[in-house]
């Protein structure tokens, strides 16, 4: 993007949140196999976002194990509040890469995810944060209500767990919903966390039957990632972080807001505009840059 594009850009007449495609409830089985083709293209690079990630989760479970719930609370914090969004943008960068003709450079997905979009990452990671504190906070005080004295009843104990599994379901559907869609916008388009995590709720509020087959998909998959003693997590992360990916492709419209300046999505994918483009990945003024207001760019 020039500077006299830039300067024309009136952010204030940006919508609030990004429009959205009504999916079939069927469409993330489709995420899913572009999500493998994707790990087929970049196997080493799938590999070792995918190991990374199953000696964090491994790290969490040996801490609850052996260490309690208070060093449990302290790894999830760590692990899974401000280490995934940075793992979730390195592996967008590889798809984009693939998408756009680029060899899958693990400097471009590091880079992607350690300084071009890092100041929205800890943003929304301190979304999740908030998210998480109050969930725990809510999860003490049902604690209080467990029957302690007297006889425990078994309808006692059916109405405990049945009340704290609906609050835990709650803050599980807040978080999925805001994280749904929010940090592939972010790797996309130039926009702000909270526009981001506002058009994914929407999106996940729209198309409840699909995203509740893609929830499924998610957490049926890490359950055989965990049950192979975490060693399929390291295929099932990466080709479920592509597959994200791919879903936020096809689920929202974000052409209505500008590019990045430079990185791998600063240019369109090679399927809407010449494959001539050359990113601009690095600081220098001499590589291209695409044109944001270009119609049916993506």
């Amino acid at each position: 993007m020039t500077d006299e594009a830039k300067e024309s850009i009136n952010r204030d007449e940006l919508p609030f949140a990004a429009p959205c495609k009504k999916l079939s409830p069927w469409a993330p089985f489709a995420w899913v196999r572009a999500g493998l083709r994707d790990l087929m293209q970049a196997p080493q690079q799938s590999l070792a976002y995918g190991l990374s990630v199953a000696i964090m989760i491994g790290i969490v479970c040996m801490l609850a194990w052996t260490r309690g719930s208070e060093w449990f609370m302290f790894a999830m914090l760590g692990g899974f509040v401000f280490l995934a969004p940075l793992t979730c943008i390195g592996l967008y960068a590889i798809s984009a890469q693939l998408e756009r003709g680029q060899p899958p450079l693990m400097t471009r997905s590091i880079r992607a995810a350690l300084k071009r979009h890092f100041g929205n990452e800890m943003i929304f990671a301190l979304v999740l944060l908030i998210i998480f504190l109050v969930w725990a906070r809510a999860a003490v005080m049902v604690s209080v209500f467990f029957p302690t004295e007297g006889d425990i009843t078994s309808m006692q104990l059916v109405s405990f767990f049945t009340f704290g599994t609906t609050i835990g379901a709650v803050f599980a559907a807040i978080t999925f919903s805001a994280s749904a869609f929010s940090l592939p916008m972010i790797m996309h388009r130039d926009v702000d966390s909270i526009t981001a995590i506002v058009t994914s709720v929407n999106a996940v509020l729209r198309n409840k039957r699909a995203m509740l087959v893609w929830l499924s998909i998610i957490i049926a998959s890490l359950l055989i990632g965990v049950a192979t003693a975490f060693i399929g997590l390291v295929v099932i992360i990466p080709v479920i972080g592509y597959a994200a990916w791919h879903g936020y492709l096809e689920t929202i419209d974000a052409d209505a807001f500008p590019r990045h300046q430079v990185g791998i999505t600063s240019v369109p994918r090679p399927d809407n505009v010449s494959a001539n483009n050359t990113v601009q990945d690095d600081d220098s003024s001499s590589a291209q840059e695409a044109d944001p207001n270009k119609p049916g760019s993506s």
